[in-house]
């Protein structure tokens, strides 16, 4: 890979950003930011400490009560400037992330650069309204914001996970602690370069890269953290919650999932196959909305595996920043491995190999793994029981549509999903069957404005839009 396409001045990053300024680590301790195309170490960041996370706590304790304080369009001006200075580095962050990702850079310069633009605009305008007040009987209920907020985020979108935390955090009137993947974190220090041009309040927003471990759980542990919101595996998010629980901290969740594509008899099918395959592969698979399940009609299941084998064909796997890559490296030799061993259990549990599999061909260097697509998934199997986070597709057919939505809420996860049909009643009747936080009928386009989030262990809270404001702000009820 030629990495002057990158951006080499921004691979090694030396400071935090606590109180409105870049300040030195309590540590010379750093970690290791790798290029997963090439397995090469490219820079690193400093690696937190406890006593790190206590500054940057008390910089965003000093710094709620003014932010809280501050008129709504005041601070709707503040984040309006953020974007501004966020959009002027749209190309930067596609690159950053296509090198320390490996997300191919159109889909980089689309999604993980274009999106969080439009989540952080669109919290522009609700900082300008926030929720009216209203009154019930005798009281005048109002909503104030939470306090300080610890934001824990993911490595598969490492602005956009970021944003949706940060943005209707500082709309909603709180202040935050950012630590952001140890894997991703070079696209967070963009972040914060156009949070010092904008000018934001010192303290409203501070930066602590490091490890989970000890980041994560200073933070999530923290006495003077009111809210901790992650996103994240099931596992951590469930260890969160008991760090918070021990002070009786609010947590909001965002977390796994193993999402079901139902394909009806009628559908078109060309169209449902070609959209639910490229949903599955996006980012190579490492995202948590991703339909993994495809669950077909018996009558047109056969048609459905000649279409998604020739649709994972067209998926070519290599150098994120060549335009005719479509599917990038997983993001660490560990989730590589942990794929692969996923494909390997399906093969051993009697699933049908399709597409790709471990013999397919890779790119000589990177953590890549073959898009693979597997046949006849008993809907008990691990395979389509567990989150590949991976370019694994299982597919499952069904008899009718009771059993559908049955294998559908066969999980114990409940994020996303979609449902095709000819009749839009018929999939919008199945779509209000499924237990799942989302549903696309018919490819319905993904709405910033709606609510995000899931059911069952997929995770607590919404974010997004009104929602996602409302999940940092605190309810409160004035007689008169």
């Amino acid at each position: 890979m030629d990495l002057a396409a990158a951006p080499p001045a921004l691979l090694t990053r030396r400071h935090l950003h606590i109180a409105g300024d870049w300040a030195d680590p309590s540590s010379d301790d750093t970690v290791p930011v790798e290029n997963p195309a090439t397995a090469s170490i490219i820079g690193e960041v400093p690696a937190g400490t406890p006593a790190d996370v206590d500054r940057a706590v008390a910089a965003a304790r000093a710094a709620f009560p003014g932010w809280a304080a501050t008129a709504p369009e005041q601070r709707a001006a503040h984040l309006d400037r953020l974007h501004t200075a966020l959009a002027a580095r749209a190309d930067e962050i596609a690159r950053t992330v296509a090198t320390e990702l490996g997300t191919p850079l159109k889909l980089a310069t689309r999604v993980q650069a274009g999106l969080p633009l439009k989540v952080l605009r669109s919290m522009v305008d609700l900082a300008a309204r926030p929720a009216a007040e209203h009154t019930v009987g005798n009281s005048l209920v109002v909503r104030e914001p939470v306090g300080v907020v610890g934001a824990i985020t993911p490595w598969n979108y490492p602005l956009h996970q970021v944003v949706a935390k940060v943005a209707p955090a500082l709309a909603a009137g709180c202040t935050v602690v950012l630590k952001p993947s140890e894997l991703t974190p070079l696209t967070a220090y963009l972040l914060f370069d156009a949070i010092t041009d904008a000018g934001l309040p010192p303290g409203v927003v501070n930066l602590v890269p490091g490890t989970g471990p000890v980041v994560g759980e200073a933070l999530a542990a923290h006495p003077d953290v009111d809210l901790v919101s992650f996103t994240g595996s099931t596992a951590t998010g469930r260890r969160i919650a008991h760090l918070a629980a021990e002070r009786i901290a609010r947590v909001s969740l965002e977390l796994g999932g193993k999402s079901a594509n139902i394909v009806l008899a009628d559908a078109d099918l060309p169209t449902a196959v070609k959209v639910g395959v490229g949903n599955a592969l996006l980012n190579s698979g490492q995202t948590c909305t991703a339909w993994t399940r495809m669950l077909v009609h018996r009558d047109r299941y056969d048609e459905a595996l000649d279409l998604v084998a020739a649709a994972v064909a067209g998926y070519r796997l290599g150098d994120p920043f060549d335009p005719a890559t479509r599917l990038g490296p997983l993001a660490s030799a560990a989730q590589a491995r942990r794929v692969r061993d996923h494909v390997d259990r399906a093969l051993a549990d009697g699933a049908r190999l399709v597409a790709g599999g471990p013999d397919a061909p890779l790119p000589p260097q990177g953590h890549f793994v073959a898009p693979t697509v597997f046949a006849d998934v008993h809907p008990d199997s691990a395979l389509a029981q567990e989150e590949v986070f991976g370019p694994v597709l299982a597919v499952i057919p069904f008899a009718d549509t009771d059993e559908a939505v049955a294998i559908a809420n066969n999980s114990r996860y409940g994020l996303a999903g979609a449902v095709w049909s000819a009749d839009p009643d018929a999939a919008l009747a199945v779509a209000r069957r499924m237990r799942t936080g989302q549903v696309d009928v018919n490819g319905g386009a993904f709405n910033p404005l709606a609510p995000f989030g899931g059911y069952k262990q997929s995770g607590l809270g919404r974010e997004l839009g009104a929602y996602g404001v409302e999940e940092f702000t605190e309810l409160k009820a004035i007689q008169r």
